[in-house]
């Protein structure tokens, strides 16, 4: 005889806001080290010297000096990111695609 569970959409439900929990703790984790401690690092300096000498040191979207680097996309990895998907921006460009 086959069980019937008369709650199927509640244990459903209670298991996507694990989940939901699970992820928002986790990104806390991720943001704080890519902020502290990527953003830091000798690979994601070169990463950005890289971006920068491609795009002439100049923002690709009004041409004023670049002072940051946007990105376009995001990996899974943090540090992962191809440099394609990476761009040199002006800190007001930067501000409006945020």
């Amino acid at each position: 005889m086959r069980f019937f569970n008369p709650f199927p959409r509640r244990r459903s439900e209670l298991g996507f806001i694990i989940r939901q929990i699970t992820f928002n703790a986790n990104r806390e984790v991720r943001t704080d080290y890519y902020r502290n401690e990527y953003l830091q690092s000798e690979a994601w300096q070169r990463k950005r010297y890289l971006v920068f000498k491609r795009d002439n040191g100049k923002c690709v979207y009004c041409g004023k000096p670049a002072t940051q680097v946007h990105h376009l996309r995001y990996a899974k990895n943090i540090g992962k990111e191809p440099i394609q998907w990476l761009v040199s921006v002006c800190n007001e460009c930067h501000n409006s695609r945020h």
